[in-house]
């Protein structure tokens, strides 16, 4: 351990013309106290400036006074002195987030148990000696019933300067002196959805620049104690445990280094930093202020009660890091402009509702004098029989409620509405990052350690003339080739799956037509698409986790470059794989069923040697709405038990044995011990949950115009059960940077593209719009839609049936002889041949697919030129920021030439001959 006088000391104003203050003086060294809590043992103990903390009983009265002042209670560095329990009851609070001596502050735990094997000793003592010599302090405590030992780390001043100038961390170099030109009259008028600024003061706002130590003067450091935020020296601890090694060797590649394989080799249970304090309290913020950090986001933010305000984001990113922030920011940004789409698809919705019984054709199909008494083929081979139109009276009044005028404006609205989003989200996203500090930071990302570990060969780096590690081009495309035919081979396995779900309602469809029981006949094509998509969905679950493994493993193969690479790599093919996982099923419905299945006479038996489905005569877009309904909801179902439910109910396990006074006055680093950690993919779930739905929302919402409403709701709740989460379930996790939403937003912009050409073609194929129009202003008298049942529908000489094709019960006593049947297609009675209304009929469709695709193309170009990717304030404080730390590296520079030549001078006195 290091002597008392290399540690940070007092307060050290580093702005000019203010003379430093030191601390009060440390106790008296030597003096060694109990450590925290009952269950702690005391070896190893550090001699020095050793203070133990915890309950007030327990600190030394004569040192009484020398308690640092930033553990008082309502202060963000430390604990309230009290926590109320989930009793209600009132308890003392264990001040756990220093070391015993009361300073030295708490950066990272990691924590083993007692009982390994002589091997992970060993390597858990390199490892712990290396992280010394590196300068850092670590301290030890136990947890006698289970053997659990907990190690905490602590970064000295010099330690944490250091791997901030290596990481290029942006510090505070002066206050913002810009006005906010975004400051307007409506801005100033207050909303309920307002943040309370009473106990949610603004963060402040500073021009930064990458940290230094060698302008360490021109930074503004107040306080070396908190001029790196909790979140900030918890990241650079966790740069130096990921750099050092615990194993070394003479050949650089087999040196094995980094806290996430002692994890994962089991010599370290977990490693995270600390949460500050509990997140209740007895007294609420508007009279005492906040506990802590933890306590005002929850009751800010987390707290269900706060559904409805805007998010804390600046406070977000200060206590979960950048990465974590703007998740959260484009999360909210995404449900905001959700509520358009929402109310806009609700109004498409109540019109079909509405107009139902207006419908032409749905009283036509309902008439059982009329159109409804026509006899139509059977839908199977043998097992099925003739049947009368007025069975598919529901479906075609449902069909109406979504196949209706409104559908096309709404999906024309929908194709701008994405476009609208990603244009103002760049604008977003250009101010977040400025403000945030990370717009370069994908530039100045560092290398993996892993890849570092992985790599032999090195080249020069072009920009800064550093040997770097390097993958040459061949290796690099010979792994990036197996990976791909390993990618390629997954997604045929699941077209595979697809096509099995596909053989599945093909062969029970003829299966329930032909029960003699009425109610499930009528119903076979109903039941069939609800089983289908529950055993779709279920597919969906388990590829996912098969598919999980191996993209982790190709992703590894390949050796990114840096995390954003890496996290790129991953994302794609994830995302490539859950796309067809998630809409493949619903693609075949949209697109292909009933389009292949030949006529009567000559149906298309390909697939399993039978027919092929068909769709009802008034479409398949009902069937379409339920696929969508039961995946959609379903999929968002499983996720929101999988991110809360579970964690409670782990947290629970874990903590089941410890008795409740025991769990009242636990250590905060046993206490987040038993929360549950992080997914280690950290927000990829949460970001693939979101892309899927906007995938719902988009490419197929001319099919079922709720979905965004269904979206709204749901990421309403997401938003506050994900706070909830990180807040209260979850271990706190680290506190990474990101520069953006990376390549999500390029996926995002994909499938905007992808949506405009499904919704046209959605439109124009799988809906009756199209033909409706062909028939009213081309076939009908008075332009109505009156006859428009018998125009769609063909006529079949039953004479004509293949001998598989014939019922085995004609029915003769409901059906009498029957020697014509009718059939959904353009054809003519005598030959069978496409007739000329199909023609009409599909140039139309053809038309009016490139018009809409088109149209929406331009319009969207319209949009994304007229809005600025960047708002003007931003690029003026860019700027001033450039210009900042330029007059501070000429000024360094000044001072540095001045001195130069006070040096040079010769003395004063001396003769020069």
């Amino acid at each position: 351990m290091s002597d008392p006088e290399s540690r940070p000391i007092g307060f050290e104003m580093m702005e000019q013309g203010m003379a430093v203050s030191p601390q009060p003086p440390p106790p008296p060294e030597e003096i060694i106290y109990p450590p925290v809590g009952q269950n702690m043992d005391t070896s190893p103990l550090v001699s020095g400036n050793t203070q133990p903390i915890g309950f007030e009983d327990q600190v030394n009265p004569a040192h009484r006074d020398e308690v640092p002042s930033q553990r008082d209670e309502g202060n963000t560095n430390g604990q309230p002195k009290t926590k109320i329990a989930k009793d209600g009851t009132e308890v003392p609070a264990v001040e756990t987030l220093y070391f015993r001596d009361g300073v030295r502050r708490i950066d990272f735990v990691l924590a083993y148990n007692d009982t390994d094997a002589d091997k992970k000793v060993n390597r858990r003592t390199m490892f712990e000696n290396n992280l010394k010599k590196e300068g850092v302090e670590l301290e030890y405590e136990e947890r006698h019933k289970d053997k659990l030992k907990f190690v905490k780390i602590h970064c000295p001043w010099e330690v944490l300067i250091s791997y901030a100038e290596v990481m290029s961390m942006k510090m505070p170099l002066a206050m913002n002196d810009l006005e906010d030109e975004t400051t307007n009259c409506w801005s100033k008028c207050p909303t309920p959805f307002d943040l309370d600024e009473e106990y949610l003061p603004p963060v402040p706002d500073y021009f930064t620049a990458a940290f230094s130590r060698n302008r360490l003067d021109k930074f503004i450091v107040e306080n070396k104690e908190t001029f790196f935020s909790s979140a900030q020296r918890g990241l650079i601890a966790y740069q130096v445990l990921s750099r050092c090694t615990y194993e070394e060797a003479s050949d650089k590649r087999k040196r094995k280094f980094g806290i996430k394989n002692l994890i994962n080799s089991g010599v370290y249970q977990a490693a995270y930093p600390l949460h500050e304090g509990e997140y209740l309290s007895s007294h609420s913020l508007l009279t005492r202020g906040k506990s802590n950090d933890r306590h005002l986001l929850y009751e800010t933010w987390a707290k269900p009660s706060r559904w409805y305000k805007y998010q804390p984001l600046d406070h977000i990113r200060t206590y979960f890091g950048e990465k974590i922030g703007i998740y959260f920011a484009w999360l909210g940004y995404y449900t905001a402009l959700l509520l358009p789409a929402a109310l806009i698809g609700l109004a498409v919705f109540i019109y079909g509702c509405v107009r139902l019984f207006d419908d032409t054709v749905g009283k036509e199909i309902c008439d059982e004098n009329g159109v409804g008494n026509f006899t139509m083929c059977p839908l199977c081979d043998v097992r099925c029989t003739y049947w009368k139109l007025k069975k598919s009276c529901t479906y075609s009044r449902a069909t109406y409620i979504f196949d209706n005028e409104a559908t096309v404006f709404f999906a024309g609205f929908m194709a701008l509405w994405a476009t609208f989003f990603h244009e103002m989200w760049k604008r977003k996203q250009a101010e977040i990052e400025y403000d945030w500090d990370v717009a370069d930071f994908e530039q100045e990302e560092n290398i993996r350690p892993e890849y570092e570990a992985q790599v032999s060969t090195t080249k020069k780096n072009p920009i800064n003339q550093i040997e770097e590690p390097h993958v040459r081009f061949a290796q690099r495309i010979c792994r990036f080739a197996s990976s791909f035919i390993t990618v390629v081979f997954m997604l045929c396995l699941v077209v595979a799956a697809a096509f099995g779900v596909i053989v599945y309602r093909v062969t029970v469809a003829a299966i329930f037509y032909s029960v003699d029981q009425e109610e499930i006949s009528a119903r076979a094509n109903l039941i069939t698409t609800i089983t289908a998509a529950i055993i779709n969905l279920i597919i969906i679950v388990i590829l996912s986790w098969v598919y999980l493994q191996i993209a982790t493993f190709l992703t590894n193969f390949e050796m990114p470059r840096t995390e954003t690479e890496w996290e790129d790599s991953f994302t794609f093919k994830m995302f490539l794989f859950q796309f067809i996982n998630h809409y493949s099923s619903i693609f075949y419905i949209a697109f292909f069923k009933g389009r292949f299945i030949g006529r009567p006479g000559a149906y298309n038996r390909q697939i399993n040697f039978t027919r092929q489905e068909e769709c009802d005569p008034a479409g398949c877009l009902i069937e379409l709405c339920i696929q969508l309904g039961i995946v959609m909801v379903g999929k968002q179902s499983f996720n929101n038990f999988k991110e809360i439910i579970l964690p409670k109910v782990m947290n629970w396990f874990k903590s089941r044995n410890v008795r409740k006074e025991e769990k009242q006055t636990l250590p905060r680093w046993e206490d987040d011990y038993n929360l549950a950690q992080m997914n280690k993919l950290g927000l990829f779930d949460e970001y693939l949950e979101m892309v899927i739905q906007f995938g719902f929302v988009t490419i197929f919402v001319s099919a079922f115009p709720l979905a965004p409403l269904f979206a709204l709701l749901n990421n309403v709740i997401e938003v506050r059960l994900d706070a909830y989460k990180f807040v209260t379930q979850w271990r706190r996790p680290l506190a990474v940077r990101g520069q953006d939403i990376g390549i999500w937003f390029g996926i995002l912009r994909g499938i905007s593209t992808i949506a405009v050409m499904s919704n046209a073609c959605i439109i124009g194929f799988t809906t009756e719009f199209i033909p409706k129009l062909v028939y009213v202003y081309g076939y009908s008298s008075n332009q109505t839609l009156t006859g428009y049942v018998d125009f769609s529908l063909s006529t079949f000489n039953v004479s004509q049936f293949e001998p598989e094709s014939l019922p085995a019960n004609n029915k003769s006593d409901v059906f009498g002889v029957v020697t014509n049947c009718r059939y959904r297609d353009f054809r003519s009675s005598e030959l069978n041949k496409y007739n000329l209304q199909f023609w009409h009929v599909l140039t139309a469709r053809l038309a009016f697919v490139i018009a809409f695709i088109l149209l929406v193309f331009f319009l969207s170009w319209l949009i994304a030129y007229m809005v600025p990717d960047i708002p003007k304030g931003v690029k003026l404080q860019v700027l001033r920021e450039k210009y900042l730390a330029k007059e501070a590296i000429m000024e360094s520079e000044s001072v540095r030439r001045r001195k130069e030549r006070a040096n040079s001078q010769p003395d004063e006195g001396s003769v020069n001959y």
